[in-house]
């Protein structure tokens, strides 16, 4: 069954999908590349928004609408821009450097979403096209051999993932003031304290380069004040401080290089001084729901 990128017609019995991208003009390869294999997706009607964050939006195909953004607002909210420009009962957040191996991963997706109304996110298997070990980072899981066990999980990888609409605007989307980092642990805990499920489905495949995060600036600073904005935020008091202590100890074994561990001490203290922004702590049967699906939210 064919696709369609355009409008979405909401009579259409086919999926409709807001495709959420967002660029720096940075990496025009591997856009096209991205286009290419999305514009050959079946099964769905796609409306394929393309954000400039920071760079004017030229030289894209035709049935692809642009955003301009004059400044770099970060990852989450040029991501809230996109979402709230592409059209369709579901959205689908998908990195530049990206791509989709097969035509058929968003209809998938969807049907997985269409198939069970308490699902608010599912989030596919991502693989490195040349071979290369995924980072633990990709996948949802303590245990991560063979890409993970599918079903519900307590957060997602934001590179290529499919979210309901419904769900995605009733919490208020990605929290904008991040600008990178842990925005997607931030959204999955409020989604899943207003009852919301969140599914992994490792049999669905996405490609995507295993980049180190920490090749971007920004990364141990913004990594750790908002680790501490998502405690605030998001926990229940007494939790708080078990979390940051716990996440506090990891980062001092993982973290070797003194500058950068200097630059992460840093950022933490912002966090603890800063305005994480609304405080709503989730409910102790969420954190029960969390920690039964193999992640309590203290680790």
């Amino acid at each position: 069954m064919e696709g369609t990128v355009g409008t979405p017609d909401s009579s259409s019995a086919l999926p409709t999908v807001g495709v959420a991208m967002l660029h720096m003009g940075d990496r025009p390869a591997e856009l096209r590349h991205a286009l290419a294999t999305l514009r050959a997706q079946e099964g769905v009607v796609l409306d394929v928004v393309v954000v400039g964050n920071g760079w004017r939006p030229e030289g894209l195909p035709d049935w692809v609408r642009s955003v301009h953004l004059p400044e770099n607002v970060g990852i989450p909210e040029g991501r809230n821009v996109a979402a709230r420009e592409a059209r369709g009962e579901f959205i689908y957040f998908y990195d530049d450097d990206a791509a989709l191996p097969t035509v058929d991963v968003i209809a998938e997706l969807a049907a997985k979403l269409r198939a069970d109304d308490r699902i608010a996110v599912v989030q596919p298997r991502g693989v490195d096209p040349d071979g290369k070990p995924s980072p633990r980072r990709w996948v949802p899981r303590f245990q991560v051999r063979n890409g993970g066990r599918p079903g519900p999980v307590a957060w997602f990888w934001e590179a290529a993932v499919l979210v309901r609409r419904k769900a995605f605007d009733q919490v208020g989307g990605w929290p904008g003031h991040f600008f990178f980092g842990h925005e997607g642990v931030d959204l999955a805990w409020r989604l899943a304290d207003v009852g919301w499920r969140i599914e992994y489905a490792p049999s669905i495949v996405i490609h995507h380069p295993a980049t180190p995060a920490a090749r971007h600036e920004v990364y141990f600073h913004t990594n750790a004040r908002n680790r501490v904005w998502v405690a605030k935020r998001n926990l229940p008091a007494p939790l708080v401080p078990v979390y940051l202590t716990v996440w506090t100890g990891v980062t001092v074994v993982r973290v070797h290089d003194h500058r950068a561990l200097r630059t992460w001490i840093g950022g933490f203290v912002e966090g603890v001084r800063t305005d994480a922004g609304v405080r709503q702590p989730m409910a102790w049967r969420t954190v029960c729901r969390l920690a039964r699906v193999g992640r309590p939210p203290v680790v």
